[in-house]
């Protein structure tokens, strides 16, 4: 090995053996850590949102969903930590770095690989009792069943050197509709619908900041993904999110209404696509078109958005097998009346 091969592996094994410290409680030496770019949402509230709207690919490390830090008093809740354990390794060293703060709890809104994993981060305070990792109880068995699938699928695109340490680590405590979490003197409500952009998605409302956290309900600039979704569900995710009249919402991006009567544009922009795509899917029905014609179906409005080409053909078959049953069971409409 070359000596400047000998030095590269000594660094890494360096850098490695500092965060195992730490993750013993030791703290980590803050000069040696990147700094996170946390956007000031509102009072306590903090987002590491993606540098634009993308899917998980090796540019941008699987950082395709924002992270969520809710600050107060020196205690921290970590709302989806991240895809791997380097990117929840600098969330954690962020808080106290840049906050002063130790983390508490961590919350994961829905199961999908790149929200979840970051997880492995915390395990050693999970162990320990002083942190809980939460989600709905759909959320968890969901990650029971899918989790070492995703693992895999996010170690082929991202690489091993990216993923590296990266394991899973399920929830340990059951969030519930209703339920109220309290971080310092910040309250924060649980929301959670079923069968919506998953099986089971959490939501986190701030009602004193009017802050929506929504995890992967709402998209900005990028196609929705309905791989485990529902059409008719995400649409009634959407009704009770703009019935709360949040003033920003937080998913892949932050999303800030114009005024105090208006919802924030994400919200719309995902409800319209949503309409849209169902009826459309209705009309080709009554037209005639086939289940494998859908290819036929344009979508002008939608080609220029992030990963059009990557999910649209798939959200269509989706919702079109949705659909089909709905339309086939729909009452005819009545006849013209005669003259």
């Amino acid at each position: 090995m070359t000596k400047l091969g000998s030095f590269l592996v000594g660094l890494w094994w360096c850098l490695a053996l500092g965060q195992t410290v730490w993750a013993n409680g030791v703290t980590p030496d803050c000069s040696r850590i990147t700094p996170v770019p946390w956007r000031a949402v509102a009072p306590g509230v903090w987002a590491w949102v993606p540098a634009q709207p993308s899917e998980v690919a090796p540019e941008n490390r699987g950082h395709a969903l924002a992270t969520v830090v809710i600050v107060q008093d020196g205690k921290a809740l970590v709302v989806d930590p991240g895809p791997n354990y380097n990117h929840g390794w600098r969330v954690r060293a962020s808080l106290h770095c840049r906050f002063a703060a130790r983390p508490v709890g961590v919350v994961n809104t829905h199961a999908h690989a790149k929200n979840v994993l970051a997880n492995a981060a915390f395990a050693d305070l999970q162990q320990k009792g002083r942190l809980a990792i939460m989600a709905s109880a759909g959320t968890g068995e969901a990650m029971r069943k899918r989790c070492p699938q995703c693992l895999q699928s996010l170690v082929q695109t991202l690489g091993k050197t990216v993923m590296l340490r990266t394991h899973i680590v399920l929830p340990d405590r059951v969030l519930a509709e209703g339920e109220v979490l309290t971080v310092g003197g910040l309250k924060v409500e649980v929301v959670v619908v079923s069968h919506a952009h998953t099986e089971s998605d959490l939501m986190l409302w701030l009602p004193a900041q009017r802050v929506l956290l929504a995890g992967g309900l709402v998209y900005a600039g990028r196609l929705p993904e309905m791989a485990q979704g529902s059409m008719t569900g995400w649409l009634s995710a959407l009704e009770r999110i703009s019935a709360l009249r949040p003033g920003v919402v937080v998913s892949d991006q932050v999303s800030v209404a114009i005024n105090e009567q208006a919802l924030p544009p994400a919200i719309e922009s995902t409800q319209n696509y949503l309409l849209t795509l169902r009826q459309r899917l209705i009309h080709a029905m009554d037209r005639g078109v086939h289940g494998s014609e859908t290819q036929t179906i344009a979508w002008p409005e939608y080609a220029k958005w992030v990963d059009f080409g990557a999910r649209q053909e798939f959200n269509v078959q989706r919702a079109w097998r949705e659909l089909e049953s709905e339309w086939m069971t729909a009452p005819l409409p009545a006849a013209p009346l005669s003259n």
